[in-house]
């Protein structure tokens, strides 16, 4: 009988309810520490973090997914599907240590593989769906062949945002080469991509968001030459209807078949700040 291959990722791949059931992928919670206090991923809204910063003027900080967690995420997989094979898509080893403590983890544990995405948000959920999409379409795909494939496409793994506030982005210091006061005062938005597993930079906008998120997502559509199969567009709460609107309207015209949106979770809306638009996609 053929083993059950069971996917595992952290919370920031900001996956939608209904895709992590569908698929019965195991999510495992990063942190938002406010005041101190410790909270799950997942289990924090997105409007709380934000209502918080309001009322305290502060920006909570994130904390990785830790050893521990790992440990049981692994053990409650094998209790809830004995015989199982796991493959732990992981959230990039650049930009936390949450990829470091599942890698510890991993030694008590047999027939389990950790890849490394080098991404975060839609780009993460991006591989994991590959992933999922491919076990659905290929049930009988070997462990050893689908990972071959998951690691193929992970340094052709797109994504790129603009971040609601750069304020958040200041905040979480996850950005080396940010030039925060410029941009703050000049209304400047900095598109982030992920080079090399690492939050970078790229290139600068000026106007309001529907002005800039349009130019992005053209220009990152002109880059790269994204599989027409599957886009995903990600937002942090406050980002305006007609915007996301008209940005769907962009991606079915120029040939994209499905369109899936995305809300970032408490974790990456504590880097994004409200507001924020993202685009992720696999490059063929």
């Amino acid at each position: 009988m053929k083993r059950r291959i069971i996917l595992s990722t952290e919370s920031g791949a900001d996956l939608p309810k209904d895709l992590v059931e569908k698929h019965q992928i195991q999510v495992v919670p990063m942190h938002v520490i406010m005041e101190g206090k410790d909270y799950l991923d997942g289990k924090l809204s997105v409007e709380e973090v934000f209502d918080f910063y309001n009322l305290t003027k502060t920006i909570p900080s994130t904390a990785a997914t830790n050893v521990h967690e790992y440990q049981d995420l692994f053990t409650n997989i094998r209790l809830k599907f004995p015989e199982s094979i796991i493959i732990h898509i992981g959230y990039t080893s650049k930009a936390s240590a949450s990829f470091q403590s599942a890698v510890i983890a991993a030694e008590d544990f047999d027939d389990l593989f950790l890849i490394d995405t080098l991404n975060v948000t839609g780009g993460l959920g991006a591989v994991v769906m590959y992933a999922a999409h491919l076990l659905e379409e290929e049930p009988e795909i070997g462990p050893e062949h689908l990972i071959e494939k998951i690691e193929s496409i992970v340094p052709k793994t797109r994504l790129a945002f603009l971040p609601g506030s750069l304020d958040f982005l200041k905040a979480g210091g996850r950005v080396s080469n940010i030039a925060y006061i410029g941009g703050a005062l000049l209304k400047i938005k900095p598109c982030i991509e992920l080079k090399e597993g690492k939050l970078v930079s790229t290139r600068k906008y000026r106007g309001k968001m529907d002005i800039v998120a349009e130019k992005l997502m053209r220009d990152y559509l002109a880059e790269y030459n994204i599989d027409r199969k599957q886009l995903y567009l990600i937002y942090s709460i406050g980002l305006d209807e007609q915007i996301k609107k008209r940005l769907e309207e962009i991606a079915k015209d120029t040939g994209f078949k499905n369109v899936r949106w995305m809300q970032a979770g408490a974790m990456i809306s504590t880097h994004a700040g409200p507001g924020g638009f993202g685009i992720a996609g696999i490059e063929l």
